[in-house]
């Protein structure tokens, strides 16, 4: 009985350990049903307090089966808490294959899609760090996208 009773409440321990999260920061914006305009900024301010670890970064799309391209462009900028340095970047993420099977995960006509954008990077500053997220595809009003998020996790 004595022997039962460790073996559950390691494993118990165990599988608490393993749920621990990861995740640092972890924020969507939710896009209008008409669509994502071209001039709307997403806006993601992320505290960060520990600069000794890595840390790994992702932009996470959810969009309908009805979006109308294989792949997203979007822009993003980064801004500093220290000298308010700003770092620009261009993203492009397929969101299907080439045979138009949406890639990611989904749940009836939704899908999500996170794209790695930073490996394990250091922030060098403690401090609020700022993401801007603007869509660069080609329509004014972009359909099918309902939330874009950022997701930060500690890489332990």
């Amino acid at each position: 009985m004595t022997r039962n009773k460790f073996v559950l409440l390691f494993s118990i321990t165990c599988l608490m350990v393993s749920c621990i999260q990861k995740d640092v920061y972890l924020q969507y914006r939710t896009l209008p049903t008409n669509g994502w305009n071209k001039d709307s900024v997403l806006t993601f301010d992320i505290p960060i307090s520990d600069t000794a670890s890595l840390y790994n970064v992702y932009i996470n799309i959810r969009h309908r089966g009805e979006y109308p391209y294989q792949n997203l462009w979007f822009f993003l900028r980064q801004s500093s808490p220290v000298n308010d340095s700003v770092t620009k970047d261009t993203i492009e993420c397929y969101l299907a294959d080439h045979r138009g099977k949406w890639l990611g995960s989904g749940v009836g006509s939704v899908y999500e899609m996170p794209v790695l954008y930073l490996q394990k990077i250091s922030f060098p500053h403690a401090g609020t760090y700022r993401y801007e997220i603007i869509q660069g595809m080609r329509d004014s009003i972009l359909s099918g996208i309902n939330d874009v998020g950022i997701k930060v996790e500690k890489i332990k």
